[in-house]
């Protein structure tokens, strides 16, 4: 399938669609492709926002806004998604359940892909009307991040490698 209709399934089904591309095999390729697609989506949803506020307050130019967020968006925020995901598969092991280290990589990135949409909706809201309108929004994409995260974890957990 493709890669929006795998998005647009993911809102209703995320478990049937993570456990699809978990059954393809460890992959790390396409785990990687999918965090930095993820990410770079986010990186673009920042900007109507960077631009708003380098209108309201020129200290900061343009150039610089963007040039910070590329930096911690596309080189740092990596890092720390592939720490997170060992900090949820150490916690799932904690607590009994059995994941391997790609299957929570693939659970997490892929949940961080399936709300870079929902964040590109919610970077126009912020250019357009201001940074008020993200903080509502914003309680939106976290409520579906965790509900494809949560389907995700759920069908990692059923695939039950516990090594990758």
């Amino acid at each position: 399938m493709s890669v929006t209709t795998d998005i647009l399934e993911s809102y209703r089904a995320p478990r049937r669609v993570v456990a699809r591309k978990l059954a393809g095999g460890p992959r790390e390729d396409r785990a990687l492709a999918t965090l930095m697609g993820a990410l770079g989506l986010s990186f673009i949803a920042e900007w109507p926002g960077m631009m708003h506020a380098a209108s309201a307050d020129p200290s900061v130019p343009l150039d610089a806004r963007i040039g910070g967020a590329m930096m911690g968006l596309l080189f740092l925020a990596p890092l720390l998604a592939y720490g997170l995901a060992a900090v949820i598969r150490l916690v799932a092991l904690a607590l009994g359940r059995r994941m391997g280290w790609f299957e929570a990589r693939l659970a997490l990135f892929w949940a961080m892909l399936v709300t870079s949409p929902l964040m590109l909706l919610l970077g126009l809201a912020a250019g357009v009307a201001g940074p008020r309108l993200g903080d509502l929004g914003g309680f939106v994409v976290l409520a579906v991040f965790l509900w494809v995260l949560g389907g995700g974890l759920r069908a990692a957990v059923g695939f039950g490698r516990g090594q990758a």
